[in-house]
């Protein structure tokens, strides 16, 4: 697998959780166009979304076995909490994109603390499900330069 896609809690309930901040847009949807686009330039893209830490950090693991390149990775309310996610990001030496749809620094004062930030490629917020597209067009350019 070229590229691991990975989404935290609740990113499950994209289309109908307060789409003021997220959309209408299902993650189904937007995992399918970045599938397609992945697609089109020849890498191999899979994608997990879990609500558990111990789901995501099992995806991450694996990762580091199965010859994955990069990672793009909303880690969703546990970018704020998740030492564990982190090291174990930190364990495979992986190269990944942190992305966020909404725009963190119009939000709560605890959104802008990010575990991942410091040790992530680049960082994407704010800009809904283009976010992603953004993150696949960097990982595309890191996987081509190597």
């Amino acid at each position: 697998m070229d590229i691991l896609f990975l989404n935290g809690p609740n990113l499950n309930m994209l289309g109908t959780r307060e789409p003021e901040q997220y959309g209408t847009q299902t993650l189904s949807d937007i995992v399918a166009h970045i599938e397609a686009l992945a697609t089109e330039v020849g890498l191999s893209i899979e994608h997990h979304q879990d609500n558990s830490e111990a789901g995501l950090i099992d995806k991450v693991h694996a990762a580091s076995k199965n010859g994955t390149k990069y990672m793009i990775i909303n880690p969703a309310a546990f970018t704020h909490t998740s030492v564990a996610l982190r090291d174990a990001i930190l364990a495979t030496g992986i190269a990944f994109t942190e992305v966020h749809l909404s725009n963190v620094y119009k939000r709560e004062e605890f959104r802008k603390q990010s575990y991942f930030s410091d040790i992530a490629e680049g960082v994407i917020l704010g800009f809904g499900a283009q976010g992603y597209e953004f993150a696949l067009n960097a990982a595309i350019k890191y996987i081509k330069e190597r």
